[in-house]
This record gives structure tokens, C-alpha cells and sequence, in this order.
């Protein structure tokens, strides 16, 4: 039936409207698929040098023979596109494009989405043969798209999409519109006999692709696009499917949302693949705008309406092909080969031609990151087609990762801090976690991202220890002045880092990069490997002089070099890297310790660094952050504790080839070799201090000192300034406030008698104590507040504004460190004062529930555990507890900001903490 309308437009249009069950009742054009994407037709591409089109249009220019005529860009006249199949004109809009003499019958629409309505009603108004429109921009306003759709069928044009990668036809070669088949459209666009209708665009080609692999090919790809209007859809495609002679069969990709499949009648086997049950719960678009339910349209309601359909009663699955003759409904993509198989079985017809390929996974690279996996996991790498090939063989010769730049102002990679729980986390460990390991397992932590093996632990005790003797240095000098001067430790501290310069260190820098360069192709994974051929490494160094220069040459530091080799094999340390030093050595002389210093944090990361977790400049600043935790620990003892052969009265070799970090940093604070209970605590202690996230202030400070250097050229970046920055964060409000709990239980407990606290038979009543205590201190608050004072003295380390409000409260991180002495069958006097403490105050009226114990708390009772002896004894002053308590804060939060300065310098951009000046306020 032809119907002539009047639009007032000066002109009449023919339109087919319904006659019959095989008619619609509104406009359809292509009422079979062999019309949809034909040789005959002819494109104008609309922002056609936009970032979308600029890419796709070229291929599908060559790929279709050259049927793109012309394209528009307001403001771009007379520019053309480059493609092989010659140059594709440029206009400012349609009609200058027409009266250039062009003609199409196709638009194929990239305009953003606030244009397309006005794009599209201007293209089909100037144009009169235009009969197919394709809309590619996603989230185009449904009243838009209504209006689009009612204009197009007064004109009598076929629109598709939006938000779809348009139409194929892979035996007239031709692509309209969108990226079907990708770059390379003829690998997917195979001529065969079924039809694809796809929501997605991107699995429109990944199915014919995959069916491929069951021997069957396509006629025609149509990308519906999956916005909330669809025009284009189920019903036009299986219309328009009936009437293709070539077409066999069909696939239907099918999303939750819209009733456009509901009622379809098919008369040719289909396969529906409904994807999205977990969809059904969401009340916002999550993906593809078109694809949320409403009322009977989530995936599950679709599921059942082709089951109606093909008489089927269940989802095709490998192990239960449920099919009929008809079709077969699959939620799984990769089952849709297997199921159109057998569909077309039932009905007598065979595949197109030999199966191509397979569904299996076909890894063209793999990384296990050091993983022992299982077989099944362990998926086998094949080589990948060109050119991808010659890009993965080039990427295997970059060693290490690079992270993206981004601004690092209150965010950190390495840190993080749960606001619930207030546990801190570092690398995706736990301060908990990190408290029951060493100082030095932590300190290597922090800079490989994971924890070391204990035969890299040993190798770090020897680095630490070797260079932890200052004596007779500048270094220790300057730190002694500040001393003499009445600075802070942190500041005594910051004095012996600021001459730990890059000079200091070029050496080992020089030395790490020429392992790299020696080792980072050479195959070697792992660098305890037993047998590991570094022969060629040899020759490599003894033929290249520079190289020598580097690695062997008798400078300073020979006797230290020799003496730290000697400590790693007391300890039986196994390294590909030692073993190649001591090869040279044996051939070409002695070697220096910052080479040796080089070797061990080469070996410590190199697992890591080979599974692309660490970057280049990781492994080539860590002997620097090595000599700063060095500095840091030697500088806290004077010049009269250090000499040239010992430290604290231990022998150099003696440290190096059998103390701990952990060991040596406790005798440097309290002059005496830690019993096994006091390691322990000390290294509980330390890890509890680690970090509190990045916005602390001493993170902060060390992020800052960073970002004035500008990480986006790391090699000048000066990691000693770095701590510094840290170091002047840090004072007698942060790091030195854990004394006034010191101070606080000292006055508590100066005339008890107590002589062991770790005595649980102690005879002392903690309860009477404690109940004095809080009553005492009720009067004094009560008189505080009457006479008007604000700044009343509080209790330190009760209470805490996250664990409040319940009738009990408790801090989750000092339950865990009570648990864990408890364990251990560890008393400590002053914890437990304070867990009477707390409860003396509830029942005295001070406080309106039982305030938490917090963290802060394990740092003092811990401290003043370990000293109590000699601080009764008159041998330890309060001044030396006091620095014994904030060194032990900067050592511990030295770790969390040696994380920082290398997280910060691998990320961050030039000057990204400062803070914008329409942030900043004026007090005046």
C-alpha cells in the first residue's frame, strides 16, 4: 500500500505502511539484509576528522572499495582525509558537500550527542536521496532520538543506532559506518550464511569471530547499539533476516531492557544469547544506557521469552545442549559456536566450511609474578600474528614497569589508612602484619613492594650494617653539633642525611644500572639461581672498559667491599650477583663496597623488577635509601659510641656477619644487644609506626620534598633531601608525643617499687592504683572546668574520636598487639595499668562509658618496659628516655616515607602538592 503525506514541505514522500503479517505499520527501507550495506551505496561522514572517525573511517574507506564520497567538519573546509584508498574531501556541512556536485545516500553520524538531532534533521532535509542514517554517538537524549525517528520516517530514511558501530556485509565487502571487524575487517568478516544482530558493537565482531572457529560465516554484522531508543531493532532485523536469500540462520546478542524482542516470530533457526542477569538489582545504567530493566525486561524475562519461541525449557550449555530445531538460548557467548551448530543440525545443514581456529586461550604473553601455579593456570604462550609479534618482542626487551604520572596531593600508591578501623596499611600490608616482621624485613619492604626470603634478608643485614659506622665522618659530625646544640633527634637526624648526597652514592647508582643492563636480558629470574651461566657477563665486563671502570676498578672502599663479601658468606648467602662480583674480583682485582652495596639491593628487587612491578629507577636509587637507613641509625649514636672497628663495642665484622638491622638499631638507642623478648618488642613497635596514610604530616613532608624536585624527571630527585623533608615533618607534637604517656606512667609508677614490669607476680594493685588515679584526676577536671579552664590536661592515650560510643570501647590495633604478648606468654605491667585505668575512670564518674586504650599507648609500654630497670636504676634520664621515644617513632615512620619518596617520584607530577590559591585562606 504506497500512502502519499503532505509535511508542508513542498514536496510528497511514498512510505510502505502495514498490509499483512509481513508489513510494519511505520517506514522500513531495508526490508532485506542483502539491502543493508550494498556496493551501490555511497557515505558522507559527518565530523568526519573527529577523534573516533579519524581512525575507523580510513579502513572502512579501503575496506569498502572506496564508497566514502565526502565528509563534513564545521570550520574545516576544504581539508581532506588521507586514506589508501585515496583522499575523502572535507566540507563545513551537507549542502556545501551536494552543491560540490556529491552525492550519497548514506550519513554516517559522529557528531557529539547534543548535535545529532540537528545533524541529522539538516542532512536528510538538503539531501533527498539519503535513505540511511547511522548514529554512532552513545547517549543521545530520547527526546532527541523521537524526534530524529519521527522526522525520519516523514522523509522515508532508515536510521540506525544510536550508540551503535554500524552495519557489514562481508560478501558485498562493505562496512558502513563504526569499527566492525576492527582494523582489519576482512579477519572476522568471513561471507557465510548467518545473520549477526548484536546490542553490543564490540561483540558483533567478536562473535563472528567466534563462529569462525565452528566453521560458519557471516552475511550481514548489524551493530543495533543499545541507547535507550533503538530504531533499527529486533523486529526490522528479522523482517529484513526472512527476506535474505543468503541468510540461513541468525545470532541475537541480546541485553536486559526494552520489549524489542518481545513477540518476534522467527522463521529461520536462531541462536539468542541474553546477557545481564546481574543486571536486574540496578536502578541506574551500568554500561550501554539502553541496558537497565523495567518492568518484565530484565535478562531473565528475555530468557524466557525465546524459550517460548524455539520450545526449548533450559539454557544451552556444553553439558546440557538444549536445543530444538528452531534455536537455542545461551548466556554464555563462547557457547553460541557450539549451539548454532547443533540448531542446524536438527535442521539438515552444515557449516560454511572447515572450522578456523578454536576458543582456547591463546596467551600471547605471561606473567605469573612469581607465582607457582597450577598447570591448568599455567596457560602456555603462543606466538602472536603480525604485527603485534615484533610489539610484544620489543616490549620483552624493557625490563621493569612504568607507572602512569598522575598528581599524588593526598594520594598515595603505597599507603593507604581504613577510616573504620584506622589500620594502616603499607603495600597492601597491614601495620598489624608488618609489626610481628624484622626492622629490616620492613625497610626492604618497603621499597620491592613485597617481603624478602631469609636468604635476602641476610643479604640486607649485611648492606644495613656495613655502612652504619659514621666515625670519623663529616656525616657524624654535623649530627654531634646538632646534638651539642640541643636539637631534636629529629633534627640531630636530618644534619646526617642532608650529607648523604647523590655524590655519596653515584657508585652504587652506576654499578645497579650496569647490572641491569649485564642481567636484564640475560633470562635470569631468579637471583639465588644455583646454576646460572654469567660467563658471558664476564667477557662483556673484561672487553669493555667502561664497564671495568664501574664495576672493578681499586678505588676507596676496597677493604670495606672485601669485608662485606666475607660477611655474606659467613652467613651462606646464595647470589647470581655476589658470585659475578667474586668472579671478577677473582679475575680483575678488588671490589668496592658501594658495588658489593649495589649487588644486594640488585638481588633484593630483582624478582620483583623482572615481573614489572618495579620500575628502572627503584633499583637504581635503593643503594641511596640503603645508606640513608645506614646514616640514620649510626648518627643516633655520638662520637663516643663509634669507632673506626666497632660500633656500640661491637666489631664492624661482627655486625656485618651476624647481627640484625633490628639488633643494631636497638643497641645504637639503648648501648646493649637486645634479649630475644625485647627484639621482638622493639620490631612490634617499629611496624606499628610505619605509617598513618598519606596524609600524615611526616608523609607529607616527604611527598613534598619530592614534588619540589620534580619526579617527572626522577634522576633529580635527591632521595636524602627527600627524608629530610620527612624528618623536619616530624617534632614534639608528631613523633615526640609518644613521652607523655612515658612521662605520664613514670609519675605513676616512680615510688611502687617495681622492679621487673614484665612480671605478672608483680604484688603491686593495679585496680587501687588506678582508681586513685581516676578520682584524683575527676577533682582536678571538675575544679578545671569551674574556675573556667579550657585547656584542662587530658589522659594520654585513652580514648580515641573513631572507637567510641558503645558502653565497652575497645582500638582494634591494641587489642592485637595485647593479644599478640599474651601469645607469647608476654606480661607488661604498664599495659595492663592502663586497661584498669580506663575502667577506674568509668566507675569514678570521669567518663560516661569505658574509654578504648589506644594505639599510642603500646608505644609508651613498650619503651618504658624495656628501660624501666635502668631508668629506677638512675642509669637512663627522663631527657634520654624522651629521645629514646622519638628516635624509635622516626626509625619506625622511616620506613612508611622510604615507600612515599619512591612511590611519589615513580607517579607524581612536577609540584603537585601545592595547594591551589583559591583554597588558601587569610587569617588577618
Amino acid at each position: 500500500m504506497v500512502r502519499q503525506v503532505d509535511l508542508g514541505l513542498n514536496e510528497g514522500y511514498n512510505f510502505m505502511h502495514a498490509r499483512g503479517e509481513d508489513e510494519f505499520p511505520y517506514y522500513v527501507g531495508v526490508r532485506s539484509l542483502a539491502d543493508l550495506a550494498t556496493k551501490q551505496d555511497r557515505v558522507c561522514v559527518l565530523n568526519i576528522l573527529g577523534g573516533e572517525s579519524s581512525t575507523v573511517t580510513p579502513v572502512s574507506h579501503v575496506y569498502s572499495g572506496g564508497n566514502i564520497v565526502c565528509g563534513t567538519m564545521p570550520g574545516r573546509s576544504g581539508a581532506v582525509m588521507k586514506t589508501a584508498a585515496g583522499d575523502i574531501p572535507v566540507y563545513n556541512n551537507v549542502l556545501e558537500a551536494l552543491k560540490a556536485g556529491h552525492k550519497f545516500n548514506v550519513a554516517v553520524v559522529y557528531v557529539p550527542p547534543s548535535g545529532v538531532k540537528d545533524a541529522v534533521i539538516e542532512a536528510v532535509r538538503v539531501n533527498p536521496d539519503l535513505r540511511k542514517v547511522i548514529i554512532l554517538t552513545e547517549k543521545v537524549k530520547v527526546k532527541h532520538a523521537r524526534i530524529i525517528r519521527q522526522y525520519c520516517q516523514w522523509r522515508g530514511v532508515d536510521v540506525f543506532g544510536a550508540n551503535c558501530l554500524g552495519v557489514a556485509d562481508a560478501h558485498n565487502h562493505v562496512r558502513l559506518g563504526g569499527a566492525l571487524g576492527g582494523s582489519a575487517p576482512e579477519e572476522s568478516l568471513v561471507p557465510g550464511s548467518v545473520a549477526i544482530f548484536s546490542n553490543s558493537g564490540n561483540f558483533t565482531t567478536t562473535i563472528a569471530t567466534y563462529l569462525l572457529t565452528a566453521g560458519w560465516g557471516s552475511t550481514v554484522s548489524l551493530s543495533s547499539g543499545k541507547d535507550v531508543y533503538i530504531h533499527f531493532a529486533a523486529p526490522e532485523f528479522t523482517y529484513a533476516m526472512h527476506n535474505d536469500s543468503r541468510t540461513k540462520a541468525a545470532v541475537m546478542y541480546i541485553e536486559p531492557g526494552g520489549y524489542y524482542e518481545h513477540g518476534l516470530n522467527f522463521k529461520k533457526p536462531v541462536v539468542a544469547c541474553v546477557v545481564g542477569r546481574w543486571k536486574a538489582r540496578l536502578t541506574r545504567a551500568c554500561g550501554h544506557a539502553g541496558a537497565i530493566a523495567g518492568s518484565g525486561d530484565d535478562a531473565l524475562a528475555k530468557e524466557k521469552w525465546f524459550q517460548e519461541k524455539f520450545e526449548v525449557k533450559g539454557i544451552f550449555t556444553p553439558d546440557a545442549p538444549i536445543c530444538s530445531a528452531k534455536g537455542a538460548v545461551v548466556t554464555n557467548i563462547a557457547h553460541i559456536p557450539m549451539a548454532l551448530t547443533a540448531v542446524m543440525m536438527m535442521n539438515g545443514i552444515k557449516p560454511d566450511f572447515a572450522p578456523r581456529g578454536n576458543l582456547s586461550p591463546k596467551c600471547w604473553f605471561h606473567n605469573g609474578q612469581g607465582l607457582a601455579l597450577p598447570a591448568e593456570l599455567a596457560a602456555p604462550v603462543v606466538e602472536a600474528m603480525e604485527p603485534y609479534s615484533q610489539q610484544i618482542a620489543d616490549l620483552a626487551k624493557q625490563v621493569g614497569t612504568t607507572f602512569p604520572r598522575q598528581s599524588m596531593k593526598d594520594c598515595s600508591g603505597a599507603s593507604r589508612m581504613d577510616g573504620k578501623t584506622q589500620v594502616s596499611q603499607l603495600h597492601g600490608v597491614s601495620v598489624l602484619d608488618s609489626s610481628t616482621r624484622t626492622f629490616e624485613e620492613n625497610l626492604v619492604q618497603s621499597l620491592i613492594r613485597e617481603y624478602a626470603n631469609a636468604n635476602g634478608v641476610a643479604m640486607a643485614n649485611v648492606a644495613l650494617n656495613a655502612f652504619v659506622n659514621q666515625s670519623g665522618t663529616v656525616l657524624l659530625a654535623a649530627a654531634d653539633a646538632a646534638r651539642e646544640a640541643g636539637s631534636s633527634p629529629n633534627a640531630v637526624l636530618g644534619a646526617a642525611v642532608a650529607l648523604v648526597g647523590p655524590k655519596e652514592v653515584d657508585g652504587a647508582r652506576e654499578a645497579v644500572q650496569a647490572l641491569i643492563d649485564l642481567f636484564g636480558l640475560s633470562g635470569l629470574r631468579d637471583p639465588a639461581q644455583a646454576d646460572f651461566d654469567f660467563s658471558e657477563q664476564i667477557k662483556q665486563v673484561q672487553s669493555t672498559p667502561a664497564l671495568q671502570e664501574i664495576l672493578v676498578a681499586d678505588k676507596k672502599g676496597g677493604k670495606r667491599g672485601r669485608n662485606m663479601l666475607t660477611a655474606l658468606e659467613q652467613r651462606g648467602v646464595k647470589s647470581v650477583f655476589i658470585d659475578f662480583l667474586k668472579g671478577l674480583t677473582d679475575r680483575q682485582g678488588s671490589v668496592r663496597d658501594s658495588v658489593v652495596l649495589a649487588a644486594i639491593t640488585t638481588h633484593l628487587a630483582w624478582s620483583p623488577f623482572m615481573n614489572r612491578r618495579l620500575s628502572v629507577n627503584t633499583l637504581v636509587v635503593m643503594p641511596w635509601h640503603f645508606r640513608v637507613f645506614s646514616a640514620m641509625v649510626g648518627a643516633t649514636v655520638p662520637m663516643d659510641g663509634q669507632d673506626k672497628k666497632s660500633f656500640r663495642g661491637v666489631d664492624n665484622g661482627d655486625l656485618m656477619g651476624s647481627w640484625s638491622f633490628t639488633e643494631t638499631a636497638f643497641a645504637a638507642l639503648f648501648g646493649r644487644k637486645p634479649s630475644e623478648e625485647e627484639l621482638f618488642s622493639f620490631s612490634v613497635l617499629m611496624g606499628l609506626l610505619i605509617t598513618n596514610g598519606p596524609g600524615t604530616i611526616s608523609a607529607q613532608g616527604a611527598k613534598g620534598a619530592v614534588s619540589a624536585d620534580g619526579p617527572e624527571a626522577p634522576g633529580r630527585v635527591q632521595v636524602n633531601k627527600a627524608y629530610m623533608g620527612f624528618l623536619t615533618h616530624t617534632g614534639f607534637a608528631h613523633g615526640g608525643n609518644g613521652f607523655e604517656a612515658i612521662a605520664f606512667l613514670m609519675e605513676r609508677f616512680q615510688e611502687s617499687g617495681l622492679n621487673d614490669p614484665g612480671d605478672p607476680d608483680h604484688g603491686l594493685d593495679l585496680e587501687a592504683m588506678a582508681m586513685q588515679y581516676a578520682k584524683e584526676y575527676k577533682g582536678y577536671k571538675s575544679k578545671a572546668k569551674s574556675s573556667g579552664e579550657l585547656e584542662y590536661l587530658k589522659i594520654p592515650c585513652v580514648n580515641h574520636p573513631v572507637f567510641k560510643g558503645k558502653d565497652v570501647n575497645f582500638d582494634p590495633r591494641e587489642v592485637f598487639v595485647d593479644e599478640l604478648f599474651k601469645k607469647r606468654g608476654s606480661y607488661n605491667i604498664f599495659q595492663d595499668f592502663y586497661h584498669k585505668l580506663v575502667h577506674a575512670l568509668f566507675k569514678a564518674g570521669v567518663s560516661s562509658n569505658v574509654y578504648c586504650v589506644n594505639v599510642d599507648a603500646v608505644i609508651a609500654v613498650i619503651l618504658l618496659k624495656m628501660l624501666w630497670r635502668p631508668y629506677s636504676c638512675g642509669e637512663v634520664s627522663g631527657d634520654a628516655l624522651e629521645r629514646a621515644a622519638f628516635t624509635t617513632f622516626l626509625f619506625g615512620r622511616m620506613i612508611g616515607s622510604a615507600a612515599e619518596i619512591d612511590d611519589h617520584t615513580n607517579r607524581g607530577r612536577n609540584m603537585d602538592t601545592r595547594t591551589a590559591a583559591s583554597l588558601c585562606s587569610h587569617a588577618g
